[in-house]
């Protein structure tokens, strides 16, 4: 609470609710729109005033506003302003990347694909690598006519590759997609198969996909990526850099404000740092630690978190770790096997021993620990290992917002356990709307309607759910993840009424899933995430009613404004 103290006098010069005048004059008014406050005690408005970049009056009468020359009133004629969109879980770094590198997100078959990698190759020198992101072979219409295990192989590819290693990231980034050069240099072959795997530790799991004859196909499942990947020359600082840059402008194209990196190593980490002291960064940053890295973690742990308590542009007080793969790959770690491929129940990424001792390191320290679950089993493993923290250390835990990042595929018996144990759900809508067309295949009729993209069983024990796309593993725009939040249907609008509709979040819960829980899933409510006096002044502004239209209009609604801190970042043509 002490970091918020300062706020005080700020908040009695500026008047605590819309019924008390403010007495400075304003720099910036919003008025003759529709305005979605997020907060529950004054959910509408029609005037909002900034001053200093904060939030001063928020309202129906215009002539409360103190102004002076210098105040800048802006008519969204109709528009509809909402607080600042916030991305729950993304990887700040990978979107810039996307930008530089391939991007597959788009390709709707293996010809595609093959058609942008030829386009690549065109522009390489022999000997450098190809690299690239986002092919998911369950979306491929049609599927490629030679599938081992569900996924595609790598002649095609070779064949018109065969001077460059080539390595492309699923979209998920749980498995990759090598051609014959990059498995040549890293000496993945039938004769070495066997060794490379027994590397693969246990508790780190990871699959090299062979055919019946034992020779690789190209596919590289979980940490067996990394046999190939390494061999990638790193990227330098300066192309880091440029990154970030592009990601943070992608964001503000799309309305983002603040932004949870969900796993970031000490070297970005020190970029971020330096864009800020440069007064580069724009995108209100939340990061967490990769628990990659011990070290890292061990730093931290000694200097404490890092809470940027006036302007949020940068905090770090939160761990990430990866604890199982994705259902695309089928590296989602599950209870009970695979529908379509019974032999298999997915990988254990990260051994659950650590789980339990970086969650206790953490409550000791301050810090929050955010952790990949999407299989059922890891689920439950997590909230097991959260717990016994919890018990072991029950006087720090009274506001630890401890989370699970994904929470897809819930075992009925561990719906409640969030509630119960203080855990948020930080969940991505638009996997829904991607993954759940093919979904039942992997996980059968049943374990679909019980566990499955549970929204609405969550909310109703009484948590707070943390949206997001998870980008670049799917494309940043929040419309499309606030779209499927509320009809869940895929974005070609099937199916009629939506996967099991009864889970469907409701507008105002889809909105404060992306502005309130969001800041409250980072510690940052009273700073952020509705349109209150005295918080930051962050907005969203789009050409459409998004509270109201037809759903199949929210995909054909744009972003026209980015207000951060009461600055416009982003302004459409």
């Amino acid at each position: 609470m002490l970091k918020h103290l300062w706020l005080l006098p700020v908040l009695l010069l500026l008047g605590c609710n819309s019924n008390t005048k403010p007495t400075e004059a304003a720099n910036l008014i919003f008025k003759n729109g529709n305005i979605y406050t997020a907060n529950d005690a004054q959910p509408t408005a029609k005037v909002v005033a900034v001053t200093n970049g904060r939030i001063s009056y928020v309202g129906d009468d215009e002539s409360a506003i103190p102004t002076n020359a210098a105040t800048q009133t802006i008519n969204l004629n109709g528009q509809t302003l909402t607080p600042g969109l916030i991305e729950g879980h993304g990887h700040i770094l990978g979107i810039g990347y996307n930008e530089m590198n391939i991007d597959l997100l788009n390709v709707s078959n293996y010809d595609e694909l093959l058609e942008l990698v030829a386009a690549a190759v065109k522009k390489a020198e022999p000997g450098q690598w190809i690299v690239g992101r986002g092919w998911h072979q369950s979306k491929w219409v049609p599927q490629p006519e030679i599938l081992v295990k569900g996924f595609q192989t790598h002649e095609r590819l070779s064949a018109i590759t065969p001077n460059n290693p080539v390595l492309l990231r699923h979209a998920s980034g749980h498995a990759s997609f090598a051609n014959a050069k990059a498995m040549e240099i890293a000496g993945v072959k039938p004769e070495t198969v066997a060794s490379l795997s027994a590397t693969l530790k246990e508790g780190e799991g990871g699959e090299i996909i062979v055919d019946d004859q034992g020779v690789p196909t190209g596919i590289l499942v979980e940490r067996a990526t990394g046999l190939i990947a390494r061999y990638i020359p790193a990227n330098d600082r300066a192309q880091d850099k440029q990154a970030l840059v592009m990601a943070q402008e992608a964001c503000l194209r799309l309305g983002i404000t603040g932004f949870h990196d969900a796993g970031q190593n000490r070297q970005v980490i020190d970029l971020l740092q330096e864009l800020r002291d440069e007064n580069e960064l724009s995108v209100r940053m939340y990061v967490m630690l990769t628990g990659f890295d011990e070290d890292l973690l061990n730093e931290w742990y000694q200097k404490g978190p890092m809470i940027d308590s006036t302007e949020h542009l940068l905090d770090i007080r939160s761990i990430k770790l990866n604890c199982d793969g994705a259902l695309g790959s089928r590296g989602a770690w599950l209870l009970e096997p695979y529908s379509d491929r019974p032999d298999h129940y997915g990988h254990e990424t990260l051994p659950m021993s650590f789980v339990e001792s970086t969650s206790k390191k953490a409550l000791q320290h301050g810090f929050q620990v955010c952790a990949h679950a999407i299989g059922d089993r890891a689920n439950r493993e997590i909230l097991d290992r959260y717990e016994i923290a919890f018990n072991t250390y029950p006087d720090k835990t009274q506001d630890h917002r401890f989370r699970i990042e994904h929470a897809q595929h819930l075992n009925p018996s561990d719906i409640g356990r969030f509630a119960e144990l203080g855990v948020i759900p930080a969940m991505q809508a638009i996997h829904m709307a991607s993954d759940r067309p093919w979904a039942i295949d992997r996980l059968g009729e049943q374990r679909i309607l019980e566990g499955a993209y549970v929204w609405q069983k969550l909310l109703q024990t009484g948590v707070k759910i943390v949206n997001g796309t998870d980008a670049p593993v799917e494309p940043l725009d929040p419309l499309p993840s606030f779209y499927a939040s509320v009809s869940r249907r895929t974005l070609a609008g099937t199916p009629e009424g939506g996967y099991e509709p009864d889970q469907k979040m409701t507008r105002e819960q889809a909105l404060k899933s992306y502005t309130i829980w969001a800041a409250y899933g980072a510690f940052m409510e009273n700073d952020k995430g509705s349109i209150e006096v005295g918080k930051l002044a962050d907005f969203t502004v789009f050409d459409k009613d998004v509270m109201t239209i037809p759903e199949d209009d929210i995909l054909n609604t744009t972003v026209r404004m980015t207000v951060i801190g009461g600055e416009i970042k982003y302004q459409a043509e």
